[in-house]
């Protein structure tokens, strides 16, 4: 199922109730990640929340045509049925005392697997003296970012099917976020001609989409607060948004917020996930590199800019974790520098290395640019595998809060060692385990599966209990769990 389908499928998904005392949770038959406490009563032993790292790829575009100088960026990647669309910004950036920026263009990409990608001559823009290339905009709208997205709203405009928000005006002064619409993802149109978004800084990538969980758009974007930061608002129609407000972080943010990349999980689109890029200035010189850029504007040696990540269940409080989602990695790799390690807006589902293996999630993270031609990486996360709830061999567990569902299977995401293993026991609301889904009743399960359908010695259908309030007991040994929802 491509992941347009998907997202048409979750119109109907539910929001998150709040979680308040021991009001039972109606999780129905969504996927529920484990990328928060929102569902955990209690931890006990050695089981803790753990962020997991993707995976390092290949490179999968150098950008070295002349538009897209040295300095591409603000990667906009979706799947649309069968084709995978990129959107980016090409800007050369020339050092030197008199730093300058020449030009900006927006630039479009296309591929049919997420890893190979090709450069369609669109015949749009002209530069130097052809027009053969995949330029979309010049000017005013290639300034910042001009950040698109497949609109899945079931009211939605064949004209508007693809919608996008690009800063536009002088930088420094004067800025504001214009919407755009278009029926093929190609040819656009402003929407007004007018700002829709006036309050903020939006020198970075500003971004919206459906809210299908809500049945709003959601807009996220930059503004100052303490340094780099972000705010968000909501509309009904595109044009009329709501008073932007700051976001809120539980822990707070330890570094400024450059962009924020903030998307529905496709899988469970009641949960966003947010991949910002983390802006640490001051840290000094590391390299030769960095000494050089130095020579031109200083922060641009001694500022550095990782991948962080977080998540959000009203799009407002955001769950912040403090450690790196992508490392800049080893130093001569040339990713220790202003700029690099910003991740794309958007996760896209790929095929895996090996036939017959689940699918995999691929994100993107630029590298290179100041004195070559900046690069696009990919890296890979198994599905729904961003945090887990994990436990070393000696054992831990976690009990959920009161829930409530619709279904007659437990399906789980998890992973084991070969010595390892995950059993899981259901319990009243109350917390007394219930005849027949018992911890001793439930045999140890181990392996590595994206969909594991839970079973004890008396089978695996619980639709007797759906709808009545219940706790999940996880009791786990050298084990991940990554996800679980009720189906069938």
């Amino acid at each position: 199922m491509s992941l347009r389908m998907l997202l048409t499928f979750a119109l109907g998904c539910a929001v998150c109730p709040a979680a308040t005392g021991t009001e039972p949770i109606d999780i129905g038959s969504r996927l529920e990640l484990m990328v928060d406490e929102y569902l955990i009563e209690r931890m006990t032993g050695g089981a803790a929340l753990r962020l997991h790292r993707p995976t390092e790829r290949e490179l999968v575009m150098v950008f070295d045509k002349p538009w897209e100088g040295n300095n591409t960026g603000y990667y906009t990647i979706f799947q649309d049925g069968d084709l995978y669309r990129m959107y980016y910004r090409g800007s050369k950036l020339i050092l030197g005392k008199d730093f300058s920026i020449p030009y900006d263009y927006i630039c479009y990409a296309e591929s049919i697997d997420g890893i190979h990608w090709r450069r369609p001559q669109l015949g749009l823009i002209e530069f130097e003296g052809s027009k053969k290339n995949n330029i979309l905009f010049a000017g005013d709208v290639a300034n910042q970012a001009f950040t698109p997205f497949w609109d899945p709203n079931p009211d939605c405009k064949p004209q508007e099917q693809y919608k996008a928000l690009s800063a536009m005006g002088k930088p420094g002064g004067g800025l504001g976020l214009y919407a755009f619409a278009s029926p093929d993802g190609i040819h656009w149109t402003p929407m007004s001609d007018k700002p829709v978004i006036i309050k903020g800084k939006f020198d970075s990538q500003n971004l919206a989409f459906w809210d299908s969980a809500r049945g709003e758009y959601r807009e996220y974007h930059r503004a100052i607060r303490d340094g780099r930061d972000i705010m968000t608002g909501t509309s009904s129609d595109f044009l009329n948004w709501t008073e932007p407000v700051w976001l809120q972080y539980d822990p707070g943010r330890i570094t400024q917020l450059y962009t924020n990349q903030v998307t529905p999980y496709y899988r469970a689109p009641h949960i966003f996930l947010g991949f910002p890029s983390r802006y640490v200035a001051g840290r000094g010189l590391l390299t030769p590199l960095n000494e050089r850029i130095a020579r031109s504007q200083r922060r641009f040696g001694t500022d550095y800019t990782d991948g962080g990540f977080m998540t959000s269940r009203d799009g407002n409080s955001f769950t912040m974790w403090p450690e790196a989602f992508i490392r800049p990695g080893l130093v001569q790799k040339g990713r220790w520098v202003y700029g690099a390690n910003f991740q794309n807006w958007g996760i896209v589902e790929t095929k895996p290395e090996t036939p017959g293996t689940p699918n995999e999630l691929s994100i993107y993270a630029k590298e290179g640019l100041w004195e070559k031609p900046a690069a696009l990486r990919r890296y890979t996360l198994r599905i729904d595998g961003f945090v887990s709830v994990s436990a070393p061999l000696s054992g831990g567990e976690f009990v959920t809060k009161p829930l409530i569902f619709q279904g007659k299977e437990l399906v789980m995401n998890f992973s084991t060692s070969a010595a390892g293993s995950v059993r899981v026991e259901i319990q009243r609301a109350a917390g007394k385990p219930m005849e027949g889904f018992v911890l001793a009743d439930c045999p140890e399960i181990f392996g590595d599966q994206v969909e594991q359908v839970v079973a004890w010695t008396s089978g695996g259908d619980v639709g007797q209990l759906a709808g009545s309030a219940i706790r999940l007991r996880f009791v786990l040994k050298d084990a991940d769990l990554y996800s679980f929802r009720f189906g069938k």
